[in-house]
């Protein structure tokens, strides 16, 4: 157990010592273990005598028991406590030497205890609107389009907004082709968005045999990083340009996606708009709370991850910067921010761990489908998730937060304001 210790609001200070024979005595149990498998001549793996280990791996194995007889006496520190680490501790050990005592230090930041919160006693707005038939008639539309029939046009047709153009492209930047970027009559339906910003409006205006190039950035949330925020050329050639005819509104249209006839059809999108107007109105609603949440309550955060987040703001605008953003960086107003950002994800997570929010497999699949739709290469997006554990930790994360987010409005009291759809889609999301 530790001999010391200082403790100023969640920050500690705790020092410790382990004797030279203790600390022999665990190196030595890691050399036995290494040397059941480790080949050296003239021995037979298992039989190679312990100060002839030592003589070897004595250094190694003394840093690996300085770190298990580090985190033991932490582990019992923070048991007997009943305390919660609020990351990884800094350990300070530069005075020890070989076969002295070894004296060190450990400082670290604890998670604070959430207080109570009385969700009954806070109050938010739950917009309210009428279904605009005008979106109803808007649906049906892109439903033609979907389902209309897209006829080769003459070779010195000019493509147009809506049409769809077959084409090949590669992808270069800075001269050099990068991988992913590249496809051969690919169908484009201008203005479809299914590309990055200002490729298919670079395509418009083109005819069947153009070769040309278009000149684009990639968005800076882009899901590969390698290419987030870079400028890119792509060369295009036109094999192609196909006019869409639209099918007309009738039973049989309606029947091909699985409806009746057009009333149903008509019936079934209105229960889309109206649950998509219910989630627009219940982000504003979630959006509120945070502001309740993050003014109401009281609570003591932990330096490091306070300096961690806004570490991570700045890295995010410095990169930002050498994309050529022109944002200035209000050191003042991000610290805010990142405090902001840390006390909301520490109140969502203890809340909702409390509450027994989960977030299931399914939870996960649906968030990686929603992303995967936004970009033209889904396959990309599902590659990333898997190979990068981080980033699927995020989304879950993410994911808890909304779910949390979600429990707790079933237990604030609301008031209704009626508004027009349009202004349920004015707002940002989630903060």
């Amino acid at each position: 157990m530790f001999k010391k210790e200082k403790i100023k609001d969640l920050h500690y200070s705790v020092n410790g010592v382990i004797t030279a024979d203790e600390l022999q005595n665990a190196a030595d149990e890691i050399l036995t273990e290494y040397g059941k498998k480790a080949k050296m001549p003239g021995f037979r793996p298992g039989h190679i005598p312990l100060s002839i280990l030592r003589q070897k791996y004595n250094a190694s194995a003394m840093s690996e028991a300085i770190d298990k007889l580090m985190n033991r006496d932490l582990n019992e520190y923070v048991a007997d406590k009943k305390i919660r680490l609020a990351g990884s501790p800094r350990a300070d050990l530069a005075k020890w030497e070989m076969g002295q005592d070894a004296e060190y230090t450990l400082e670290f930041d604890i998670l604070p205890t959430l207080p109570a919160i009385d969700l009954e006693k806070f109050t938010v707005t739950k917009k309210t609107t009428t279904l605009d038939e005008a979106e109803v008639e808007k649906s049906l539309e892109n439903i033609r389009k979907s389902r209309s029939i897209a006829e080769k046009q003459p070779d010195d047709y000019v493509a147009q907004n809506g049409d769809t153009a077959v084409i090949d492209f590669r992808g270069f930047i800075d001269n050099e082709e990068f991988a992913g970027g590249a496809a051969e009559k690919h169908h484009l339906v201008l203005g479809s968005g299914a590309f990055i910003p200002g490729f298919e409006d670079q395509v418009i205006g083109h005819k069947s045999g153009d070769e040309f190039d278009v000149n684009v950035k990639f968005p800076s949330d882009y899901h590969a990083e390698n290419l987030a925020g870079k400028d890119a050329r792509f060369a295009v050639k036109v094999h192609e340009v196909r006019k869409h005819q639209l099918p007309e509104l009738n039973d049989e249209l309606a029947k091909s996606v699985g409806h009746e006839s057009v009333d149903k059809l008509r019936e079934h999108i209105r229960t889309i708009l109206t649950e998509q107007y219910d989630e627009a109105a219940k982000r504003d609603m979630r959006n509120e709370l945070l502001d309740i949440l993050a003014d109401k309550v009281k609570l003591d955060l932990p330096e490091n991850l306070v300096d961690q987040e806004y570490n991570m703001a700045k890295q995010e605008y410095e990169r930002a910067a050498k994309n050529g953003s022109t944002e200035k960086w209000d050191e003042k107003q991000e610290r805010r921010d990142a405090e902001r950002r840390v006390k909301l994800g520490l109140i969502l997570a203890e809340w909702g761990t409390q509450n027994k929010v989960e977030v299931t497999r399914d939870d996960l699949q649906q968030a990686v489908w929603a992303e995967a739709a936004r970009y033209p290469d889904p396959k990309q997006v599902f590659e990333f998730y898997n190979k990068n554990q981080n980033a699927l930790a995020m989304l879950r994360g993410m994911i808890f937060e909304r779910k949390a987010l979600d429990a707790m409005l079933t237990h604030v009291k609301t008031k209704e304001k009626s508004v027009k759809p349009s202004e349920l889609f004015q707002q940002s999301d989630v903060r």
